[in-house]
């Protein structure tokens, strides 16, 4: 039987009005609204028990369990369309989810929060990126795989950011090309740029840096009314001690409309008050790898 250890960042149930206020704004504050589990046209937090994980005994008997709690928070979720492509959007004067910590910090209210935000790059005519954010007001445990990954180099971080997929709801079309249940290290499989500032972690997801992703992500656009989608984080373990697996944090997609997308300046300054943060640029390769057993998809062609 598979168990869990809830994290204490995660399992903050009973945080303070300071804490469950400022989440509130950012939650309902974006262009796609915060719906449940069966809504449309937004996004929700999906249950960590629907994703599978690697167990304790995963290096041993390859078993898979629930995943539990998430090590991170919900935060928000934004939906932007811009002329150009958006990178290091925690860095831009305008972004609203730092926005409210600034605030708050003026206020007086001293938050010790810590934010992580994966900026899907969908390409087009017009730039899109989804941008999903997860944040902790307790202290990552130093030396934990998580903080490793958050502190290490862009060659460890390539090498352990996985990404679960879980469609939901979608045509049959859809589910056969990205498949019910996928996983892909994010570094090896599309070229992402790592921003580290003060109290926060981006991660800048090409998605035109692999033909065959960039094909998936245009197919399954095609139908986006009509796809329900969960997407999961995790910092791959690939020692016994590492092990199980957990998720830093997940959001469901629930048929969104393409218009739906608030539209942002791609020349916005950075913000003189968060600080403009570390970009180290790194490409990773340009393919699609399904690991632990799941389908292949590889594209020869690199593209930087």
């Amino acid at each position: 039987m598979c168990t869990t250890t809830k994290s204490t960042a995660a399992d903050n149930t009973t945080p303070s009005s300071e804490t469950e206020d400022w989440r509130g704004e950012t939650i309902n504050g974006g262009s796609l609204r915060h719906v449940d589990l069966n809504g449309y046209n937004g996004w929700a937090s999906p249950p960590g028990e629907l994703f599978n994980l690697r167990s304790k005994h995963y290096l041993s008997k390859k078993t898979k369990c629930p995943a539990g709690d998430y090590f991170l928070r919900p935060t928000a979720v934004d939906w932007l369309r811009s002329p150009a492509k958006l990178e290091h959007v925690l860095s831009r004067a305008d972004n609203r989810v730092m926005h409210v910590l600034r605030d708050r910090h003026v206020r007086g209210e001293f938050l010790k929060t810590f934010v992580f935000a994966v900026n899907l790059q969908v390409p087009g005519r017009e730039h899109h990126s989804a941008v999903f954010y997860f944040s902790t007001d307790e202290p990552i445990q130093q030396g934990s795989l998580l903080d490793r990954f958050i502190n290490g180099d862009d060659s460890f971080r390539n090498s352990r950011l996985k990404l679960v997929n879980r469609i939901v709801k979608g045509p049959w079309i859809v589910k056969t090309a990205v498949g019910n249940y996928s996983a892909c290290l994010l570094g090896k499989a599309l070229t992402c740029r790592y921003h580290r500032g003060p109290n926060y972690l981006e991660v800048d997801v090409d998605l035109s840096s692999s033909k065959i992703a960039g094909a998936m992500v245009h197919l399954a656009l095609g139908y986006v009314t009509t796809v329900s989608v969960d997407m999961g984080f995790v910092v791959e373990a690939q020692s016994e001690e590492e092990l199980p697996e957990k998720l830093i944090g997940a959001v469901r997609i629930c048929q969104m409309e393409m218009n739906a997308a608030a539209f942002v300046d791609s020349n916005i300054a950075s913000s003189n008050v968060v600080g403009v943060g570390v970009g180290l640029v790194k490409s990773g390769l340009a393919k699609v790898n399904h690991v632990d057993g799941e389908s292949e998809i590889t594209d020869s062609n690199h593209v930087s």
